[in-house]
């Protein structure tokens, strides 16, 4: 099981999307949902302080602080488990690398790392399983650029970093391997805008309302078992939606002539499956996980530095 250990401490890198939590191992839906008793049915189910929490039925809606509910600690609570489980382990000190939206980084850094070490010993349930955890540590890092930092000291010229996730999107551009911190940009035009707009496209074109699982399913594979009719105006909506992303992308001076482009997250499959692009101008990074790995790579830099001064 690959994994790293910080002075007998487990690291674990987790990427908190809208849509999907993301470890090194695991990928799960960020729902969750509060009851006071025990549900009947549900099988993904944390219990925490006489609470019961399901996990995974639905998304995580848009809010531009990720602190303000409890949400988010709760998944990461569930985030740690699946890697303990994946390990036979119930009890563990760990250390956290975690990451922001770019903009997001100097108002909410410190603020969603308390958030996350709040309590610092925690017992709790998750799959009828007791675990025992003392987060050690938290360090937050730019979302998306942690996924392509171990590249960019071979990046030359001019680039661009696109993270497509599910609420948001975050552009950076790099030159000559450094990021420019005054050309980072987050904008509201995730993968989940694009659903919706499917959804009210097929609703009034067609008048069916289909599953927004379904409409997930068909940007990540370009297809879906429905009639032509609904599938040409989904198709048709996706391509619009990856036009508009590379219309906002140009209003952050992407050429595709003098820049490369580099997509990361789940938009990735969207862009690949319906955008209109060159592709030896853009690569798309496909490991879902690549963040949450990279996470962790510039906490053992960060680790591996504060030991050498």
């Amino acid at each position: 099981m690959e994994g790293f250990y910080i002075n007998g401490k487990l690291l674990i890198g987790i990427d908190h999307g809208y849509g999907n939590m993301k470890t090194r191992h695991r990928v799960f839906k960020s729902g969750v949902k509060c009851y006071a008793a025990e549900p009947a049915i549900a099988s993904d189910v944390l219990e925490l302080g006489g609470k019961y929490y399901v996990i995974g039925e639905s998304h995580k809606t848009f809010i531009a602080n990720k602190n303000e509910d409890d949400d988010y600690y709760i998944l990461t609570l569930v985030a740690i488990a699946k890697e303990l489980a994946l390990r036979g382990l119930n009890e563990a000190d760990v250390v956290l690398a975690v990451g922001l939206p770019l903009n997001w980084m100097a108002n909410q850094k410190q603020d969603f790392a308390d958030y996350l070490m709040r309590q610092r010993e925690v017992v709790f349930r998750y799959c009828r399983e007791k675990y025992h955890v003392r987060i050690c540590d938290v360090k937050v890092y730019p979302q998306g650029y942690a996924g392509i930092v171990a590249s960019i000291p071979d990046y030359k010229g001019t680039h661009m970093l696109a993270d497509i996730g599910n609420g948001t999107m975050n552009t950076l551009v790099i030159t000559n391997g450094r990021p420019l911190s005054d050309k980072m940009f987050t904008d509201k035009l995730g993968v989940h805008q694009c659903v919706i707009r499917i959804l009210n496209a097929v609703q009034a074109e067609c008048g069916r309302l289909p599953d927004e699982n379904l409409i997930e399913d068909f940007l990540r594979t370009g297809t879906a078992d429905v009639s032509e009719r609904i599938l040409t105006v989904m198709k048709k909506e996706a391509e619009k939606y990856t036009t508009e992303i590379f219309e906002k992308l140009s209003e952050y001076e992407y050429d595709p002539e003098l820049v490369k482009l580099h997509i990361i997250g789940g938009g990735g499959c969207l862009i690949q499956n319906f955008g209109n692009y060159n592709p030896k101008g853009v690569e798309i990074i496909s490991d879902i996980c690549a963040t949450a790995k990279g996470y962790e790579s510039l906490y053992l830099t960060q680790s591996r530095s504060r030991k050498g001064a």
